[in-house]
């Protein structure tokens, strides 16, 4: 049983594994099969890269520069003074006021100057003759002697046309009773003229006053009282006699007022008075 044990635990022998020994020193385990590059084998592969190329470019690259082109078609800016028409036409007062170089300024900017007078002005040699009064006023009574001219009427106020009020002569007491007709009604013609009668009555009477509507056929119909004249008769005979008058035919309804003037009677006697003894 020593032996065995002594076999396998010598160096080199067949079946005896050194990892366990350096893994003792300290040496960095190696890597697995199937697995890539640490980031730290990356990051230093890529820093030695980027230096590799910075020193191509280094070695290779031109270090004289190119001669810069002549600039050329390159539109430029100019500043435009007062004297320019399109500076001008930002003027808002180009048309409202008087400018220098407008059409009249070639008047009114040169202005005219008269050179003064010579006060050392002599009058020429002559003799001053008045003129003869005979001769004062001859062309002008020539000239009104051979025209003539329209004379004009000095009165241009009209006189006054004289005129007296015609008065139309009534009877004092009316011998009948009159129907007068007022308002848009009277434009058309009374069909049927009707007699009107008097009433007997001590005193007399104001008019019955009776407002009515006459149809396109010229029937009344419609009456109104508007005012009454005291008896009650008459202002009834007045409604009935307004409903049987008929009015020439027209296109529209019109209105209009009839004014009944009645005449009165004295009434008749009823008891005759006694006889003296």
């Amino acid at each position: 049983m020593n032996e065995s044990h002594v076999d396998s635990s010598a160096p080199g022998l067949a079946g005896s594994d050194p990892k366990p020994e350096r893994r003792s020193e300290g040496w960095p385990a190696a890597p697995k099969r199937g697995e890539g590059w640490s980031r730290q084998r990356w990051l230093i592969f890529i820093a030695l890269v980027f230096a590799a190329e910075v020193a191509i470019i280094f070695v290779l690259g031109e270090k004289k520069f190119p001669p810069p082109r002549a600039v050329t078609n390159v539109p430029q800016l100019t500043l435009a003074d007062n004297s320019s028409e399109l500076v001008a036409l930002d003027d808002p007062t180009l048309f409202a006021l008087p400018h220098a170089n407008d059409f009249a300024s070639a008047f009114w900017l040169k202005m005219h100057t008269n050179p003064p007078p010579d006060f050392r002005w002599t009058e020429p040699p002559g003799e001053l003759r008045s003129p003869a009064h005979e001769n004062l006023g001859a062309v002008f009574n020539r000239f009104m002697q051979t025209n003539q001219f329209a004379a004009l009427p000095l009165d241009f106020k009209p006189e006054p046309k004289l005129s007296e009020p015609v008065l139309p002569l009534l009877p004092v007491f009316a011998d009948n009773s009159t129907l007068h007709i007022e308002g848009d009604l009277a434009q058309r013609k009374l069909l049927n003229p009707v007699s009107l009668p008097s009433w007997p009555y001590s005193d007399v009477i104001a008019p019955s006053k009776v407002h009515v509507l006459v149809d396109m056929a010229g029937n009344v119909v419609s009456v109104v009282l508007l005012e009454a004249s005291g008896p009650e008769l008459a202002d009834t005979n007045a409604l009935a006699l307004a409903c049987s008058l008929r009015f020439a035919p027209s296109s529209h309804l019109t209105v209009g007022r009839l004014i009944f003037n009645w005449r009165t009677v004295p009434p008749p006697a009823t008891n005759s008075p006694a006889a003296a003894p």
